[in-house]
């Protein structure tokens, strides 16, 4: 199972503490049914999120552009990564 779903898992299930394979257990070891839909759902709805952190610049880069170029340009650099991977 990838990180992204297992991850979703966790978010979805709190209850959830340990998925070893595709099964799901509770802090006591008792297995926890998840929904796959309601996973998938959490994982379509957060996807822009790791589509703009893959796409904004450094962190030193935007410190940059805020000392050289000013507050409105760091604001256009992150509104264009923004705009292009809207929130769903």
């Amino acid at each position: 199972m990838n990180l992204e779903k297992t991850n979703a898992i966790y978010a979805c299930y709190p209850s959830i503490v340990t998925i070893r394979g595709i099964e799901a257990f509770d802090a006591i070891g008792n297995p926890v049914v998840y929904n796959e839909a309601t996973v998938q759902a959490y994982i379509d709805a957060n996807e822009y999120k790791g589509l703009r952190a893959k796409e904004y610049p450094s962190i030193a880069d935007q410190l940059d552009t805020l000392y050289h170029s000013g507050l409105d340009a760091w604001k256009a650099q992150i509104k264009t990564v923004k705009d292009k991977y809207p929130k769903v």
